[in-house]
């Protein structure tokens, strides 16, 4: 098998040096009363090469970090199906026992009904042909644009039930996060299976560098795909206190997303492999998107909640 054309599966190896390898699996359930993500994955440095779990509360910004030993770590290499000390993480659910100290998060969930991100010959997946392009820090994955979840949990101690909510899954990997960029992603629309999903970021490659964005809309069963490998041209990306405005255009289509950011709380990053970087991550934000046509007719207008959305303050000198 593969594995390119199958990037949720584990991409790299245990013996890699300065690299690192996470998923991103966010839950929300029906009446948005409780949003959260939960992040597993390897650092793999000489400081301290570990596996770990990031935990996010949409709801109250709490957060997270469970580390354990790099050999707790195993992986199916035919699917996306990983184990970290006996929690287990797959595109079919997961079941968690997560506990330090006076933190926990305990549950099983299943997850139905998938919408995987489309793969073909040439365009092994979001990243289209940038898939082939060697030596770049990071690459980037969607492997669920929605799912339904069935599952309960109890995180310290509160009771949360999830069915019929909706699910979200993505993974990056690579040696560090870009420098500076912007993600956005919100599959809480008030027309059900709808999924935007945006990145902007700054990429070095080869001692220097570009400005790459790659970019979704899955609606009414149609994906309608915004990147720069595809040629299409970003507009506009700019903030304005805590509102994010962002336009772009392909040859079929022009999108445009305005986002509020509700507050957000702290993850750790990979820089070398080392998850020492701190950022600001929201999975409470709004976003409203109006797409139209190549005359510039609306044509598909909706609003959406618990949305994730992280902007580094240093991607718009470059924007």
């Amino acid at each position: 098998m593969i594995k390119l054309y199958h990037p949720g599966i584990f991409q790299g190896s245990l013996n890699k040096k300065n690299y690192f390898e996470g998923w991103y699996l966010k839950h929300v359930s029906e009446n948005l009363g409780h949003a959260f993500s939960l992040i597993p994955g390897i650092a793999l440095n000489s400081k301290e090469p570990h596996s770990f779990v990031q935990y996010i509360n949409g709801i109250t910004a709490e957060t997270h970090y469970f580390q354990f030993p790099l050999a707790a770590f195993k992986w199916d290499k035919e699917k996306f199906a990983i184990e970290i000390d006996g929690n287990h993480f797959s595109q079919d659910g997961l079941d968690v026992h997560l506990e330090d100290g006076s933190f926990s998060v305990l549950g099983s969930a299943t997850y139905t009904d998938s919408i995987p991100y489309p793969s073909t010959m040439f365009s092994p997946g979001i990243m289209g042909w940038y898939s082939f392009v060697p030596f770049m820090e990071c690459k980037h994955g969607v492997i669920s644009l929605n799912h339904k979840i069935r599952g309960d949990f109890n995180i310290n101690g509160s009771p949360i039930r999830l069915d019929n909510g909706n699910g979200y899954i993505e993974k990056d990997w690579g040696s560090s996060f870009p420098e500076a960029w912007i993600w956005l992603q919100c599959n809480n629309f008030s027309i059900p299976q709808t999924c935007l999903m945006f990145s902007v970021a700054k990429i070095p490659w080869l001692g220097k560098f570009f400005m790459g964005f790659i970019s979704f809309l899955y609606y009414r069963g149609e994906l309608i795909l915004f990147s720069t490998y595809n040629k299409s041209r970003l507009l506009k990306a700019q903030r304005a206190d805590n509102l994010l405005i962002v336009s772009m255009q392909n040859k079929d289509y022009s999108l445009e997303i305005t986002a509020t950011a509700q507050g957000g709380g702290i993850l750790k990053a990979p820089q070398a492999g080392l998850m020492e970087r701190h950022i600001k991550e929201s999975i409470d934000a709004e976003v409203t998107i109006l797409l139209k046509d190549k005359q510039g007719r609306p044509i598909f207008s909706d609003s959406g909640k618990r949305a994730g959305l992280e902007v580094m303050e240093g991607i718009f000198k470059y924007l």
